[in-house]
């Protein structure tokens, strides 16, 4: 006969209200981290705005910055105010905006598809890149500003001169990116694919595109900045609505805070649509591991 356990011998199992606390898992910790790392590094940023914006307005007060050259910050905070209530020279404020964001998502999203199109071509068919190499090479020299000029007076002072302006601006980023990641693409992977019975343009599509995403990722975090300078510059040449002119006519009015109010808007939308850009890039590239620096996960 087999004695039951009492409670004097001790119980072989720890009564549940003794179980050690569950300890957070590493992917738990690490994400807590990089939230923390997060809200410091926007702190910081908006300490360093604040610093700068307060340090300005006092050298403005104490007359070592002259307002008329430089501005002050209470001077764009009040052209900004009367901008979105009032309305500018040019009508609302609004339709500004909207104006030089169609003619930049526009030039963006055509000269992104150019870009990638010419760049994996060349860098897949030799005989193309030779025989088109200098003509690029002498066309990325030309200055962005004299182009302008011939769009505006080839185009007009409508919205297609400043679309033909940004995808110029945008196609010579992303195609030579889009080259060179077609450049770079492991050989050995294109072998297996060859031995494999892949035709060429199943390897261009299954191999050589997805290897380049990368490189072509990242040309499209200055690309937009680049279809928003083509734009706004488009614009100063010769327009009629849009911020670029806002800017423009700030300028001839010598109104140095109606200039800065006008790149306060453009940083804000370049920001914003960095902000985008990034979220998409990690939404397609879930499958890399994440990288990292100086021995920390970069998200």
């Amino acid at each position: 006969m087999i004695d039951t356990p009492t409670q004097s011998q001790g119980s072989l199992t720890a009564p549940a209200a003794e179980l050690p606390p569950e300890r957070p898992t590493a992917g738990t910790s690490a994400r807590t981290r990089a939230r923390r790392r997060r809200t410091v590094l926007a702190g910081a940023r908006l300490a360093i705005v604040v610093v700068l914006l307060v340090a300005w307005q006092l050298s403005v007060n104490a007359k070592v910055v002259d307002p008329f050259f430089w501005g002050e910050p209470k001077g764009v905070w009040s052209d900004l105010v009367d901008w979105f209530t009032v309305g500018t020279s040019q009508g609302s404020l609004g339709a500004q905006i909207l104006v030089t964001l169609e003619e930049a998502v526009l030039g963006f999203i055509i000269g992104s598809i150019l870009g990638v199109v010419c760049g994996i071509a060349l860098g897949r068919v030799r005989l193309l890149s030779e025989l088109f190499a200098p003509f690029l090479k002498a066309a990325n020299s030309i200055p962005r500003i004299i182009l302008g000029s011939i769009f505006t007076v080839a185009f007009g002072f409508g919205i297609q001169s400043k679309v033909i302006l940004a995808v110029v601006l945008v196609f010579f980023g992303v195609f030579f990116n889009a080259f060179q990641g077609a450049r770079e693409v492991d050989r050995n992977l294109i072998a297996n694919a060859r031995l494999l019975g892949a035709s060429r343009w199943q390897v261009t599509r299954d191999v050589v595109l997805p290897s380049a995403f990368t490189w072509i990722l990242a040309s499209l975090h200055i690309s937009f900045g680049f279809a928003l300078i083509g734009a706004l510059v488009g614009e100063i040449l010769g327009a009629n609505q849009g911020l670029g002119l806002l800017i423009r006519s700030s300028q001839n009015n010598f109104d140095m805070n109606g200039v800065l109010a006008g790149m306060v808007l453009v940083a804000v939308i370049a920001l914003t649509a960095e902000a985008l850009i990034t979220l998409l890039e990690r939404r397609l590239l879930r499958w890399r591991p994440p990288q990292t620096h100086g021995g920390a996960a970069v998200e």
